[in-house]
């Protein structure tokens, strides 16, 4: 009996890593005779980054940043080198044929498990911390970057990651705003882009289908857990649509790509980092099922077993087990 053991985090509690591990030792110790392989599952979430540059034989980056509310934060992110990866990540991602890809999963640095639940608050989290981790991964000469960007703590269309970055943001007197985050948002007048870092090739993690604004975009949907009170949520989605408007301005970019399904991922991050980056979004689980090899896994396996911490119908809707699940059965 071969059994394929791919859980994904149980938030709060559990790694991806430590649930497969448990699985496996009660298996090995009930039915000595049965094998297994393990694939721990991320979303793009916690665990992105290890379960990713553990398997491809990459090394972790320690980095001090700054955290969700401007507070000192260690992250980690992979470097991988590309001739690791399976061919078809490489085509999904178009990637470059050789050198160095950064692996970064945002909730190292700008994660919801950061903050306490009563100190959660969008109006005062940034995700400068992310963008610092994109800067230290530039100063080591990656050559493309992957970034998962699940269990976010922000909301902010990833300005903070832009500020650092390089780009700048001014109020009508010109004085430049630093730290911004969406309580400084009624202030911008300006947004001046020549400071900007240039990036090589950034690939966004994303199985999110959300635009950035109105019922189905990420304040509505997401605000609330993030701590947004349900009085905040149109005056905040109403200067999120005045806010992106200049962004899309100054890289001179159709406003319609607020309406691309997964702009709204992870507070919008996906949107600025595609405007002002050129970063394009790639499926998450897609992506995950080929660095695992989760296909022939499958093909070998009598049983599967999978779960999250919480197991519901938004397990299917984009998520590791769900997805899994369809594909077992398929």
């Amino acid at each position: 009996m071969n059994i394929l053991i791919a859980f994904d985090k149980f938030k709060d509690s559990m790694t991806a890593s430590e649930a497969c591990s448990i699985a496996a030792d009660v298996i090995r110790s009930e039915n000595p005779s049965w094998t297994f392989s393990k694939a721990p599952l991320t979303d793009g979430g916690e665990g992105f980054c290890s379960i990713l540059t553990n398997h491809a034989d990459g090394h972790l980056e320690n980095v001090s940043v700054a955290g969700p509310l401007l507070d000192k934060q260690n992250a980690q992110y992979g470097i991988v080198p590309i001739s690791k990866l399976p061919p078809a990540v490489c085509r999904l991602l178009d990637l470059p044929d050789a050198g160095q890809l950064a692996v970064i999963e945002m909730a190292q640095a700008s994660g919801l498990q950061l903050i306490t639940p009563e100190n959660r608050d969008p109006w005062k989290t940034s995700s400068i911390g992310t963008g610092q981790v994109i800067r230290h991964a530039l100063n080591n000469g990656v050559d493309a970057i992957l970034l998962g960007i699940g269990g976010s703590a922000t909301n902010d269309m990833g300005l903070g990651a832009l500020e650092a970055l390089g780009l700048q943001f001014f109020d009508i007197q010109g004085k430049q705003l630093e730290n911004l985050r969406p309580e400084n948002w009624p202030a911008v007048e300006k947004i001046v882009s020549e400071s900007m870092l240039r990036l090589p090739p950034l690939r966004i993690a994303c199985d999110v289908k959300n635009p950035l604004l109105g019922a189905n975009g990420c304040t509505y949907t997401y605000g609330p857990q993030k701590g947004l009170k349900k009085e905040d949520e149109a005056h905040f989605d109403k200067l999120m649509f005045s806010l992106s408007s200049k962004l899309c301005h100054t890289f001179a970019t159709d406003t319609t790509i607020r309406d691309r399904e997964g702009s709204g991922a992870a507070g919008g991050i996906a949107f600025g980092l595609s405007v002002a980056c050129g970063a394009q979004l790639s499926s998450g689980f897609e992506l995950v099922k080929a660095w695992l090899d989760i296909e022939s896994k499958l093909e070998n396996a009598d049983i599967l077993l999978t779960g999250e911490g919480r197991f519901d119908a938004s397990s299917f809707n984009g998520k590791g087990p769900g997805s899994i699940i369809r594909k077992a059965v398929s």
